[in-house]
């Protein structure tokens, strides 16, 4: 089945039909792990934060623009299943798992992918329309950034998952995530200062306590602003429509502090 729809900023309702006709995510090895983590960044912080550490900011930040419909800024970093108990059993631990993941010795014993030089990943295999799909919620995919790349390397490519439902999985939790009132909230305050308890009260709202307790912010500046959720969910859970079931409690509520900046376009 082919949906069209506009390349630029995908409508919601398109998307959402689209990735109801993609592929369960399945992994074909090492699939003994509980959790997933699902990375999405508030883009307009990220873009900010890479502005004012003076890194090399990257083109989609370079030629970002103000849009009408605000939950647009809320993005897919990347999809990164936990430590596999196989994985586990060979002395790996946590921390060098999330830092090398494929690459991690003895194993899975892929090779390195470095995050200064993400197009020299291999590309991973995608339809056009799913291409075409994950451009509009991953500012960073394809292009001069090649952000799918590397979290295919990094994340994917060891599981054996199929490109196209690795990807499709993460439209899909992005544009739920956004669809909800909790996506509201967000479009709402953006260029605002929330206070985390009434961020988390949306979050409760949309998707029950779990929620709140899944996900860990990461703020950069002073006054703090938001660049990035990383939200636990639950793996055996991962092919299902977002709901309470679906988060896994994580104890790490990240460094935001009681209150954070939305932050806007422009530096």
């Amino acid at each position: 089945m082919k949906l069209l729809c506009p390349t630029a900023l995908l409508s919601l309702a398109c998307i959402t039909s689209f990735a109801a006709t993609a592929d369960n995510l399945e992994p074909k090895q090492y699939g003994d792990f509980d959790s997933y983590v699902l990375a999405l960044s508030w883009q307009t912080g990220f873009c900010q934060s890479m502005h004012e550490r003076k890194r090399n900011e990257p083109a989609e930040c370079k030629t970002q623009q103000e849009q009408n419909d605000k939950r647009a800024f809320l993005t897919v970093h990347g999809l990164w299943p936990g430590l596999p108990k196989s994985v586990a059993a060979r002395g790996v631990d946590k921390k060098r798992w999330m830092r090398y993941g494929c690459s991690t010795r003895p194993v899975p014993e892929m090779a390195e992918v470095r995050g200064s030089q993400k197009c020299q990943a291999p590309a991973p295999a995608l339809s056009a329309d799913i291409a075409s799909k994950l451009a509009g919620v991953m500012p960073g995919a394809g292009g001069q950034s090649c952000l799918e790349r590397y979290e295919f390397a990094k994340h994917g490519a060891c599981f054996g998952f199929n490109p196209n439902a690795y990807f499709a999985t993460m439209v899909r939790m992005n544009t739920e995530v956004k669809q909800s009132a909790f996506g509201e909230f967000l479009a709402q305050n953006y260029g605002k200062v929330v206070a985390r308890k009434a961020f988390n009260q949306a979050l409760k709202e949309s998707f029950g306590n779990n929620a709140v307790k899944a996900v860990k912010l990461t703020c950069n500046g002073n006054p703090a602003y938001l660049t990035e959720m990383q939200i636990s969910l639950d793996a055996t859970r991962i092919n299902q429509p977002l709901a309470s079931g679906s988060f896994a409690q994580q104890r790490n509520p990240g460094n935001c502090g009681k209150s954070f900046r939305l932050d806007a376009v422009g530096y």
